[in-house]
């Protein structure tokens, strides 16, 4: 049936990791780092510069330091950037202060996701990924789990399925699980070289959004959101239809809009995935988007799928066998993802509302709310902690 995979000697751990994302990656570091020989199966035959930045928010930093690529990813923290929410004609509405909120959390990070996957990439065991391996075919037998791909079959002790929103594993192994679902709006993202930014963060108009994120590198990410009908395309390209929407807003919108290439613009609807009954069957557990697919509203997705990872590899090392500790993991991890998951489509709909009475009452809740109140809000989401030998044995007793 061709090459085999790792299988693991005596006394060994093995497990396969479907999907060479962000998700992906870091659950391949974790379990390594935990000793399991780890096998990470990525569909792509290569990983190219993917053309936007992420948010890597305090509790995101934590979990990457639990994977010993904190200081990496520290290299890329914004110090001294303005960030909040402001209208089409550039006031603040709500201001984000950087350095408060990294006072009391940690870091925010801005990272051109590239960047992020070759950390992380890096940081693998030498010949653990392996590129250009879709999968095909996945069973469970008992306390093997059997993944075909094109250059075989591989077989381990665990499955993790971080294979994004649209995962082949979650179609196969959970087939009453609901279909991802549109959320009603569709973004554009590129990277600009437009000079370094001092300010950031988004701009909310009816209907519509622009975001703005300065890179380590002195690029600008750039992203606009837009309500539209699932599936369009622009006739006359992406990029004039950005400048078309959003061209006439405040600077540096239009500067950012002028320097930006045609060829690095992508466009995507935005899609979400309704919550699932459960994360886990047999010896097989979802990861990230495959399990949690949300919004980028609160900009969680990434840091969330590191939290799984790190959470995923220290109930394995404190549970005696796999299906305790997977069972422990949908315990700690669904309730958690879900909740972000919510909060992210409800903030979803108040930046996308498109009625004028209601954006005007939207606007003005935003600049009569304190930042504290703010910052005070996230505080479920960003004071997020590695799980420690402590919690879990606290957990495996309640």
């Amino acid at each position: 049936m061709g090459k085999a995979g790792h299988a693991g000697g005596a006394g060994e751990r093995s497990a396969i990791v479907v999907g060479g994302g962000i998700g992906g990656l870091a659950a391949g570091v974790a379990l390594a780092r935990s000793g399991w020989q780890v096998e990470v199966l990525e569909r792509a035959a290569a990983f190219g510069e993917v053309g936007s930045g992420l948010s890597l928010w305090p509790n995101g930093v934590r979990a990457l330091d639990a994977l010993g690529v904190g200081d990496r990813v520290r290299e890329q923290a914004l110090m001294e950037t303005r960030a909040g929410i402001r209208n089409t004609s550039g006031r603040w509405l709500s201001r984000t202060d950087i350095r408060e909120l990294a006072g009391r959390f940690g870091p925010l990070v801005m990272i051109h996701r590239a960047r992020l996957i070759d950390i992380l990439r890096t940081a693998l065991p030498a010949g653990a990924l392996r590129t250009d391996a879709e999968v095909t075919g996945i069973r469970l037998r008992g306390r093997r789990v059997e993944v075909e791909h094109g250059e075989g079959v591989s077989r381990a002790d665990l499955l993790v399925a971080a294979d994004g929103i649209n995962s082949t594993v979650r179609r196969s192994l959970w087939p009453q699980a609901p279909a991802p679902r549109y959320a009603g709006y569709t973004a554009w993202r590129t990277v600009v070289d437009a000079g370094r930014l001092s300010a950031g963060g988004e701009t909310w108009g009816r209907g519509e959004r622009v975001g703005i994120a300065p890179l380590a590198d002195g690029r600008t990410y750039l992203f606009c959101v837009a309500n539209a009908p699932e599936g369009q395309r622009s006739p006359g390209g992406e990029l004039a239809e950005m400048r078309r929407r959003f061209g006439h807003w405040h600077d540096p919108v239009p500067r950012l809009l002028a320097a930006a290439d045609e060829e690095a613009v992508m466009r995507h609807d935005i899609y979400e995935l309704p919550p699932l009954a459960g994360f886990v069957t047999g010896r097989a557990a979802l990861l990230g988007d495959a399990a949690h697919a949300m919004t980028p509203n609160l900009g969680q997705g990434a840091n969330q799928a590191v939290e799984d990872a790190v959470t995923l590899a220290a109930l394995l090392d404190a549970y005696p066998d796999v299906e305790s500790a997977l069972a422990a993991y949908d315990r700690h991890r669904r309730p958690r993802t879900q909740l972000i998951a919510r909060r992210s489509h409800w903030i979803g709909v108040a930046a996308q509302c498109r009625p004028a009475p209601a954006a005007a009452l939207r606007d003005l809740m935003l600049r009569l709310t304190p930042g504290s109140a703010a910052l005070n809000a996230l505080a479920p989401v960003l004071g997020w902690q590695p799980p420690g030998s402590g919690d879990l044995v606290a957990s495996r007793v309640g």
